[in-house]
């Protein structure tokens, strides 16, 4: 089938475009696309292919680096402190349970029609063109403003780490509003690095996050080691203060849930992977093994988590419920702080990678549905990525 003229070919092509807007909406809003259509012409419109150069392996890092950034160190002490209690332990495995039967969905989906538009393509061949375009946009939106919001998380935790004070990285621009005029330099200077990896390619993007995933989970593995070795196992039942709810379940089952309601958002990051579909090499073995595996082994990491930290303090002693680990160790082992922040920037650049990642593949596949220019959708040639919406996002 041969693809329409684009309204963003020309100037006078677009004005035309827009005066046609009522008449193109009510034709396209309930349209449906089939999988066969997104595979074919609507794929080729990108010009080159992405190179099929990711394993099964590859996706679980991938996963596991877009899932495990700081959320976990700040979740679990607060859920725990107002929710869950020594149960948070349980609520991250009910959370887990119920982002892997969401990653089954993305699986089945992603193995059905291995394209790079994850949720905007699936919406796109279920529900039309509107309700893609909706929530594409809306990922769009989520996806760059929070990775602007964690590449200055990541400056915040470097700084904690070696111990230089997050102001000397950033400088004032006293023609900005105060409150927004605080110019972050690393942030800056990681993202321009971060998106430089995922334009030159894939895979070496994919080897990066393997390296940093694997020095995170050694991380998170040495803080839960600490607090089994450090920690007291009555703390599970018996809270500091008397008058506080005592036992594993302080708050009852409800708490439980609450809990698993708060932390689920740690999980967020497996439906990046859905996005890599387009670039696997065998999608119908690799992809369920690299979704549904980074969730399992994410849950587990969790719940060690939760676990360790509740045997470091009685959940009613959780007093900074933003960082809770880091306030575990201080006045003790003040060097285990540092060596946590040290952990949780690594955390913070694997989730940056692989949402920048993501974002990029959704704009490229919104590019081909022609609702935004066709220059979005172009896959270099030499690179074998979407180098154009990368750059631009």
């Amino acid at each position: 089938m041969e693809s329409p003229p684009s309204s963003f070919s020309t100037f006078r092509s677009y004005l035309r475009a827009l005066a046609q807007t009522p008449s193109r909406f009510a034709h396209r809003a309930p349209s449906v696309s089939s999988s066969y259509e997104e595979l074919s012409w609507v794929k080729s419109r990108s010009g080159s292919n992405m190179h099929k150069s990711l394993r099964w392996y590859d996706l679980i890092g991938l996963g596991i680096g877009g899932m495990v950034g700081a959320g976990v160190f700040v979740t679990t002490g607060r859920a725990s402190r107002l929710y869950a209690g020594p149960a948070i332990l349980i609520s991250y495995a009910i959370a887990g349970l119920c982002a892997l039967l969401s990653a089954f969905c993305y699986t089945e989906f992603a193995v059905h029609m291995p394209v790079a538009g994850g949720a905007f393509s699936y919406l796109r061949i279920t529900f039309g063109e509107f309700a893609a375009f909706l929530t594409g946009a809306n990922l769009i939106m989520e996806y760059v403003m929070s990775n602007a919001a964690v590449a200055r998380g990541f400056t915040s935790y470097l700084s904690a780490a070696i111990g230089i004070p997050t102001a000397k990285w950033r400088f004032t621009a006293a023609a900005l509003p105060k409150g927004f005029n605080e110019i972050d330099l690393l942030a800056v200077a990681v993202v321009l690095t971060v998106t430089l990896i995922i334009c030159y390619s894939t895979r070496e993007s994919s080897i990066l996050n393997m390296i940093l995933t694997t020095l995170h989970v050694l991380f998170i593995i040495f803080v839960v080691l600490m607090g089994f070795w450090k920690g007291d196992w009555n703390n599970f039942t018996r809270p500091m203060n008397p008058n506080s709810p005592s036992g594993f379940f302080p708050y009852g089952p409800s708490g439980v849930f609450n809990g698993a309601a708060m932390v689920y958002f740690s999980y967020i990051g497996y439906d990046a992977v859905s996005t890599m579909a387009e670039e696997v090499r065998y999608p119908i073995k690799d992809i369920p093994i690299g979704v549904t595996g980074s969730v399992v082994i994410v849950t587990i990491l969790y719940c060690l988590m939760a676990a360790s930290m509740s045997m470091l303090l009685p959940y009613d002693m959780v007093i900074d419920v933003e960082a809770p680990f880091a306030a575990a160790f201080s006045g003790r082992w003040e060097w285990v702080s540092k060596v946590i922040g040290v952990g949780a920037s690594f955390g913070i650049s694997t989730s940056l990678l692989v949402a920048m990642l993501g974002q990029a593949r959704y704009m490229c596949v919104i590019g081909r549905s022609s609702v935004v220019p066709a220059w979005f959708a172009r896959v270099h040639s030499k690179t074998s990525t979407p180098l154009n919406a990368s750059a631009f996002l």
